[in-house]
Parts: structure tokens; C-alpha cells; sequence
């Protein structure tokens, strides 16, 4: 058997058993790959080079066991392999934070936003940080910024620690607990923001994969709601006071622009396009407040 067979093996047994998707890769294919190759060791973005290489017994013995595993758990297989990667870019993760995902890095790595920041931006903050993802994705494209990322959980945090020392950020990104605002004292520039913003209806039928993450960082209803928007109210009134004259706030909302909209319906928005469509992640200036 070689590489690319046992791929293909592991494609079919993930898709027979109807796992979900969506936390690094978006079908069957591509997370057999992932499994298959990390578990023999192999480079991830390579497969060209290996498929043809012939797998002993005992490296398919332990990769249909992971294989396994992904299935019966229901686990992201960033959970089981420890490490995700977002725009190239290799995060450690566990249960502590959700499987870095955040479309607000793709607007970060190509450019999108460059047009809307101040020349002068030295100071951003990344609220609901998780593993810190967008925190160190922000310092690396921006070296001359300081990057303060907040969380309410201290696991998160914990998580976020080994993301900022494995890139070398520590003197430029500072972590610190809170819930929302109550961590971030000061303005800035640049503020970022991938909340809990799932509605209660979505919450409830989040498929396994999803229920594994830390329904804190996912449920955007913790003040009783159920539009997905509590967390972002706060976010939305709190911002002008802590946001620089010709600073901007990016927001990822996912799923979710009915009930923003509905929400918040005079507040001026633009829209960003992503790779998921443009209307996902949308940017509000300072000047959008009285």
C-alpha cells in the first residue's frame, strides 16, 4: 500500500461515517491527508512528493488507528495532532481554545485592510484572542505595532503563551485576562475581534466537532439572549472609548449578518471580502460614533 492509497483508504472511512469538516479542511480528502501524513511523520504540504512511497504495516496499523480515533471521538483532528496552522502560519492547540479558523486573518495576510490604518498605528489590540492566532499573524505583519490580547479564560491564555513565545513575540505581544473591554485599558489603533457569536438555534445544532470546542469562545448568547449578539452589544458600546481618532475595529460575525443587522441597523459598516464571501467580516471606523 502506499501513501496516497492509505489516503484514499482513510478519505472513504471518514466519509462513510459522516464526520464533519470545517476546522482546517473542508472535506474528507483533505482531512485523511492530514492525519495520514502527520502521523507517519511526513511534511503536510508535500503529498506530491510521497504519494508513491510505500507504507509498512505498522505505519498503516497507526494511521488508521488515528483514523480511528477521529471518528469515535468526534475531535477536530487539530485536537488530536496538536497543531493548526492559519495562512501558513503553525499554532499549537487543545480544548482549551477553538481550532484557530478566523477569516479576520485572511483580510490581516492580503492586504485588505492596509488602505483603512492609520500610518501611524502602533497600537492594536486582539479581544477574544483564544490561542492567539490574529494576535501573532498582527505582529508579524506589522513589526513596528504592540499587541495586546485579551481573554476571559485563563486556559485560553495558557495557550496563548506557547503561541507567543514558539514565534518569538513576547516582547511585543502582551496577553492579559478580562472579559472584553475590562482588559483593555487605553485606545488603539487597530482593534480586532473573532467573539462568540453563534445564535441559540445554530448553537444547538453545532455538529460534535463543534460541540468539542469551548462553548464560551463559540455561544454568543451568555447574557441571555438568543440573536448571537450579547457579547458584540458590549464590544459595539464600549469601542469608541477605547479606540484612537482615524482607528478602525475589524469583526468577524460568520453566519450571522441577519442578526446583526437587525441589531444594530444604523450603525455604517463595510463589508470585506473573504474567501467565505463578503459578509463574514466587516470594518467599523471610529468616526462611525458620534
Amino acid at each position: 500500500m502506499t501513501v496516497l492509497e492509505l489516503i484514499e483508504r482513510s478519505s472513504a472511512r471518514l466519509e462513510a461515517a459522516g464526520v464533519s469538516f470545517g476546522h482546517g479542511t473542508a472535506n474528507a480528502f483533505d482531512e485523511a491527508a492530514w492525519l495520514v501524513l502527520w502521523r507517519l511523520g511526513l511534511a503536510l504540504d508535500a503529498l506530491d512528493d510521497v504519494a508513491e512511497r510505500p507504507v509498512t504495516a505498522a505505519e498503516q496499523a497507526a494511521a488508521e488507528a488515528l483514523v480511528g480515533e477521529r471518528i469515535a471521538s468526534r475531535r477536530p483532528a487539530a485536537y488530536l495532532t496538536g497543531e493548526a496552522w492559519l495562512q501558513g502560519v503553525p499554532f499549537f492547540v487543545d480544548e482549551r481554545v477553538i481550532v484557530p479558523r478566523s477569516l479576520i486573518a485572511e483580510v490581516i495576510a492580503d492586504g485588505t485592510l492596509d488602505a483603512w490604518l492609520r500610518p501611524d498605528m502602533r497600537r492594536v489590540l486582539d479581544l477574544c484572542t483564544g490561542n492567539a492566532s490574529l494576535a501573532v499573524l498582527a505582529a508579524l505583519a506589522w513589526p513596528e505595532v504592540e499587541v495586546r490580547a485579551t481573554d476571559i479564560s485563563a486556559d485560553a491564555l495558557a495557550v496563548a503563551q506557547r503561541s507567543v513565545e514558539r514565534h518569538g513575540l513576547a516582547d511585543r505581544i502582551t496577553l492579559a485576562q478580562g472579559d472584553g473591554w475590562a482588559a483593555a485599558p487605553g485606545r488603539y489603533d487597530l482593534v480586532l475581534c473573532n467573539p462568540p457569536y453563534v445564535n441559540r438555534a445554530s448553537m444547538a445544532a453545532l455538529p460534535a466537532e463543534f460541540r468539542a470546542e469551548p462553548a464560551l469562545a463559540l455561544d454568543g448568547n451568555v447574557d441571555g439572549g438568543s440573536d448571537g449578539m450579547d457579547f458584540i452589544r458590549r464590544l459595539l458600546i464600549g469601542a469608541p472609548a477605547h479606540m484612537n481618532p482615524g482607528g478602525v475595529l475589524l469583526l468577524e460575525i460568520g453566519h450571522e449578518r441577519a442578526h446583526f443587522e437587525a441589531a444594530f441597523p444604523r450603525l455604517p459598516v463595510v463589508w470585506l471580502p473573504t474567501s467565505a464571501g463578503d459578509d463574514q467580516v466587516l470594518l467599523v471606523e471610529r468616526e462611525a460614533w458620534p
